[in-house]
């Protein structure tokens, strides 16, 4: 291997019999639920070990920094998935709920609301009323590469453990300001903890200009004030919502809320669940779960695979906002619905749908 960041191009490569164990298990109890699925779920889960470029592809490396060889950790085969003891499955009167730790477009929030419905199918989400920065008493800070601020991942999970609704199996907060795990750590997309079952992100750095729009003007101001001081977050900067920005959100959402359902990073085919260091390797991560992850995630909700995709594909093809009208403290004026900016979401749609023609053939 060459030096960090250089091209590595190397693809990682299990044997068919791998795959197959990984996605069906020894374990005669499992094989036996493999078997009881539908015919058509079934042909579809097999392309796991039945090679398919057109479908499932093996995970690509390309420099030393991506996340499987800078983050070494063991694979999770389906038997690992289901036998994990502390594995939490939502009960039916379970659902989940999304609050915004800022206010964002609520059309914007309700494309996510939607989006993750019909990823984690059968299970109903709810919106939370907004919270601002200073509610949650997190801490600060601006980071030193981009001069932009960000807030305490881990305080606000402590947040939401405590604002989860007793009939929630999880929480998740979003937010538009970058975030940071702990002092050493520059930025991290999103955190989730499995077992109190909230998560947070943030889509600060999907935004096209993150880069480029330093907080220059408030740095002076925070380095005289104490880090308690929230006004630093009065009209703070929200990105323009593009296509590709809701893209990268859903991706990063539905990615650590499977977390909370106890998927752990993929080290199988390409697949949503990989991990990445980066915006580039979180880029070229499918919308897609690859066969096993989606086994371990259709033993965790229950849904039908039909079904499912059937929902994304509507989801794809409802373009216009899910709001009749106006939202609360709009003018007149702004009587309009968005419509959804789908185009970056086009190239699924047609994998959905080349999925669905395998099983219902």
């Amino acid at each position: 291997m060459g030096k960090k960041n250089s091209c590595l191009m190397q693809t990682v490569q299990h044997s068919e019999q791998t795959l197959k164990t990984a996605l069906i298990s020894k374990n005669p109890t499992l094989v036996s639920q493999y078997e009881q699925l539908d015919a058509g779920e079934r042909r579809l889960l097999n392309k796991a070990f039945k090679p398919d470029s057109d479908l499932f592809g093996p995970i690509t490396l390309h420099s030393e920094s991506d996340w499987i060889i800078s983050h070494p950790e063991p694979p999770q085969d389906f038997e690992q998935f289901f036998s994990d003891p502390s594995r939490k499955a939502p009960s039916p009167e379970k659902r989940r709920s999304l609050g915004n730790t800022r206010i964002i477009s609520e059309e914007y929030i309700k494309w996510l609301k939607g989006y993750c419905e019909a990823f984690f199918y059968g299970l109903t989400v709810k919106l939370l009323e907004p919270v601002p920065v200073s509610v949650t008493r997190c801490s600060f800070r601006i980071n030193d590469n981009t001069q932009n601020l960000q807030i305490h991942a881990g305080h606000i999970l402590r947040f939401l453990k405590k604002k989860k609704p007793r009939d929630a199996f999880c929480i998740v907060g979003i937010t538009m300001i970058d975030l940071y795990p702990r002092d050493s750590w520059n930025f991290v997309f999103g955190q989730a903890s499995l077992t109190d079952g909230v998560g947070i992100f943030s889509f600060a750095r999907y935004g096209s200009d993150f880069y480029s729009s330093r907080y220059e003007g408030k740095v002076n101001k925070l380095q005289k004030v104490s880090s308690s001081d929230y006004s630093v977050f009065d009209n703070y900067y929200i990105p323009e919502v593009t296509s590709v920005l809701l893209l990268r959100s859903c991706k990063t959402l539905t990615h650590e809320i499977g977390h909370i359902f106890g998927l752990r990073h993929c080290q199988w085919l390409a697949c949503l669940m990989q991990g990445s260091n980066h915006l580039e390797e979180a880029d070229r991560r499918p919308l897609n779960l690859c066969p096993i992850c989606l086994r371990k995630l259709r033993c965790a909700v229950g849904f039908n695979i039909i079904e499912r995709y059937q929902a994304l594909v509507k989801w794809i093809d409802d373009e216009s906002a899910d709001i009749p009208g106006v939202s609360r403290g709009h003018s007149r004026e702004d009587n309009v619905n968005l419509p959804k900016p789908v185009e970056a979401f086009k190239e699924w749609k047609e994998w959905i749908i080349r999925c669905l023609a395998v099983v219902q053939k």
